[in-house]
Order: C-alpha cells, then structure tokens, then sequence
C-alpha cells in the first residue's frame, strides 16, 4: 500500500557556500599602475550586503586626481602593450581566463554577498561566462587583420570603462577583454555598491602578471565615473547603465573625438502563442524577469500572452511562482536573491504601488521575507494596459506586467511600443512564425523558445532607448578598434 507523501516531503534543508572560502580584507585602496593605492584625499566608502546589511569592506573614493593618475598609467602602458604581437596578448588573456576558473568558487561566493544575487547564479552563470569571454577574446587577439575591420586595424589608446552592478564580474569581462585582445589599455570603474570583484579582479591581473597600468580599477561613485568620461586622454568610452546616465555621458562625449558603446535600459517583451509549449515558456518566462531578481537590463519584464491561453498559462505561472525560495543568497537552494540597495528597492516598490493605484491587478507571490537587507518577493500584474507604468517604465526588479493579444500583428505593435529596444522572446512551436516575428521586432536580442541565454560569440545590443553599439562576438572587437 502506498502511503501519500506529506506537504513536507519536498522540502528544503539549507545548503549554504561556505564564506571562509573568501577572504575580504577590511580596506581596499584603488588599483593604479599594478599597485593598491590610497584616494589622494583620503576619501573612503563602505560596501554591504544587501541580503544582511553588513559592512563587507571600507573602499577608497577615487577623485579627480585618481582619474589622472590611472588614466596616465594606461597611457604609459599602452604604447608597449598595443606593439606586443597578438599572440603574446593572447597569453596574457588566457592565465586571465585559467585563473578565474581556478578561482571560481571564491569569486562566486564574493559576488553574491556583495551583490545579493543567489550563489547558483554566480556559480553556474556568472563565473563560467565570465571566463568564456578572456578565452573568447583571446582567441581573436592574433587574428584581428581577418576579423574584417582591414588589413591592419589599430587599437584605439585608453579606454573608460563604467560597469553596473547587476553582473559586476560579467560586465568587466564584457568590457576589459575585448579591449585587452585589441591592444587598448583601461580604467574601469564599478558600481559603487558593488567594488569587490572588481578589485579581486585587480589580484588576478598581477596574479596572470599582466604589465602595469594596462588595467588600472577606481572604485567611487558617479562623480568618479563622470571625470573619467570627460578625461581628455581617454580614447574609449564604454558604458552599461541606466538610460539617463547613458544620455548624459553621450551629451559630454559629444564634439570629441572619443569612441562611444552605450548598453542602457530596456523592457523586453515575452511573447507567448498560443502554440507554445506551455510548461517550457513559463519556464523561461520565470528565467526571463526572476532571474537576478529581475535585475538585467534585457529581462522578459512585459509578458504578451495570446487571449486564448491566457487564463492557463497564467495559473501555471502562479503556481511556479509559489514554489520559488527566497532568501539567503549563498544558500544553495536559493532562487531568489536580495535586491541589490536600499536605493533600489525603494524604486522597485514605488513603481510596483503605482501600478497598484493605476487599476492593474497585483498579484505577490507568498513567501516570508527576512527581517534584514533588501527583498522584495515575485509579483506579477495583470489587466495591464500600454499605458500603465509598469507596462513602460524599466523596474529593474522581480515584476512582471501582463498584457494580452489576439493577432501577431496586435504582438508586434504592442512589443515594439516602447521607448526601449533590447531585448525580446517568442514562443511557438512554428518556426516559420518565429522567423516572421523576429523580424519586425526591434530589439537588439531575440531569443526563440527560450529567454536569457548568452554566449561570448554571439553580440548584444540594443536599439533606441537601450542604447548603440554591439558588445560580444566578432563585433564586439569594432568598438575598440580605429577602422
């Protein structure tokens, strides 16, 4: 006879990553040069962790004058760096690329309390990119002259290079290793609320033993960022952010002769047919906006279901969201993180209430929420129409608003009625419909039967509001390249 299984059954015991496999000193200075170097003011900041509110570390507020000691470290180091061969750069990138393998369990464990993202996402997404990108771009170091750019494509100098805090140790991979393989020297700045991984990276570039000054990072916030934009000897500008610091730094780099990539905001569209293998797109509707905590500039954050399926796919939606587990990040069964600042949370919260007030049904996955750090739990809104803000504005967090249609056109219109163009999916079992879709879609990425994939050679970018210029794949190399 079988005995039913109890509501416990299923349960899960916690498995946290250990955090001695970290080691955080309690002050870090900037990097400049190949050293470790104070603010020349002494200024200093601290970090936390968003899902406990702690103090990690104390950091050094880089100033005007820390902008132009790294910027001339970089240019120092660039005349030797860019007439080293291809080949030996690539040497260079590939100890980078070892290195964070070898390291990886420490890293992911170091982003995940200094972002609050879950430690399954930085171990089995973040790091491996991370190091598939140094690989990547090292492989093109030597071949540049057939990357079709010209014969004999030259580096730009020094890039300037400002990183969010959503995928910190992806966003300076994305940026430095493209700029290393072509022969450019940088200065990055990170987020401010997120510093430590970049400083580590800062260890494993002396670790690879990579020439001074070929990498230099300033941690501060966005007055440090802004003096490296406008720096006079900066060649390169790279920017992944906010849509509104995006125009600014485009508005200050206008009438120079600097080159410009800006990765901005987006409100990606889901499209769901009702031909879709439903069980597979709430799965990827789930990795699309809940991923990170919905915290990715190109998240599934507009569901557009067809009418006929809505009622079906909404309730299976629902119920996938209930089994979500929320809470401590380094918790191994975690799927749902902190968010990343009081700051943001703040947001998230005051545009999901201004859907609330604006007549869109709210519906929150129930779930307890811990007494320290930041959380919010998975929410999603319904009876959402185009003009509703939660259907236009970018949350940058874990809400989903749901709109309907009847037609591929009425999918099309509404998909592309936005002031963002980043990224979209489509799910239906016709590929011939895919193929239609996509094409009238205008968004940089379009992912079909799946949402959130990425993969070094393959570009990314986006389309009005969300930016211009392709990082990754062969075309992420024409960025920093004189062609």
């Amino acid at each position: 006879m079988n005995t039913p299984l109890s509501s416990s059954a299923f349960e899960y015991a916690p498995a946290p990553e250990s955090r001695s496999l970290v080691d955080i000193a309690p002050s870090y200075g900037l990097f400049i040069d190949g050293e470790f170097t104070e603010a020349a003011d002494g200024k200093v900041f601290k970090t936390v962790s968003p899902s406990s509110e702690e103090v990690l570390s104390e950091v050094s507020r880089a100033g005007a004058a820390d902008v132009d000691r790294a910027v001339a470290a970089a240019r120092r180091a660039f005349a030797s760096w860019s007439a080293l061969p291809g080949a030996e750069r690539a040497k260079y990138l590939f100890r980078i690329a070892r290195i964070i393998q070898e390291r990886s369990r420490e890293l992911a464990v170091l982003e995940s309390l200094d972002n609050g993202k879950p430690i399954k996402e930085t171990r089995d997404t973040d790091l491996p990119l991370v190091a598939a990108h140094f690989f990547y771009y090292a492989g093109w170091a030597d071949k540049l002259e057939h990357a079709g750019f010209g014969a004999a494509p030259r580096p730009l100098g020094v890039a300037g290079q400002v990183i969010p805090w959503n995928f910190p140790l992806l966003m300076l991979a994305w940026k430095i290793a493209p700029a290393l393989a072509t022969g450019n020297t940088v200065v990055l700045k990170p987020a401010e609320t997120t510093p430590l991984s970049a400083l580590f990276f800062a260890d494993i570039c002396r670790q690879a033993g990579l020439p001074r000054g070929v990498v230099n990072i300033l941690t501060g916030y966005g007055d440090t960022g802004g003096a490296l934009v406008a720096h006079e000897d900066v060649n390169k500008v790279a920017f992944t952010g906010s849509t509104a610091v995006g125009k600014q730094i485009a508005r200050t780099v206008a009438g120079t002769d600097k080159k410009l990539t800006l990765e901005l905001g987006g409100k990606g569209a889901n499209i769901v047919f009702d031909d879709a293998p439903l069980d597979q797109a709430v799965e990827g509707i789930v990795t699309g906006i809940f991923f990170n905590q919905g915290q990715v500039c190109c998240a599934g954050s507009r569901l557009l279901v067809q009418e006929s399926v809505e009622e079906d796919l909404l309730d299976a939606l629902k119920t996938r969201l209930s089994t979500l587990r929320l809470g401590d990040p380094l918790d191994k069964n975690t799927d749902i993180g902190a968010i990343n600042s009081a700051e943001q949370l703040a947001r998230i919260t005051s545009l999901a209430d201004q859907g609330e007030a604006e007549g869109a049904e709210r519906w929150t996955a129930d779930c307890p929420l811990p007494s320290a750090g930041y959380w919010f739990a998975p929410t999603l809104f319904t009876k959402v129409t185009q003009a509703h803000t939660v259907a236009r504005d970018e949350i940058f967090g874990p809400v989903l608003s749901v709109l309907t249609f009847r037609t591929p056109e009425e999918a099309v219109a509404k998909a592309n009625n936005s002031a963002y163009g980043l990224s979209a999916g489509i799910w239906t079992e016709k590929g011939s419909r895919i193929l239609a879709v996509a094409e009238r879609l205008r968004a940089g990425v379009i992912w079909a039967n799946t949402f959130n994939k990425f993969d070094p050679t393959s570009p990314f970018g986006g389309y009005k509001e969300s930016g211009y210029g392709r990082e990754g794949g062969r075309h992420g190399l024409e960025a920093y390249l004189d062609v």
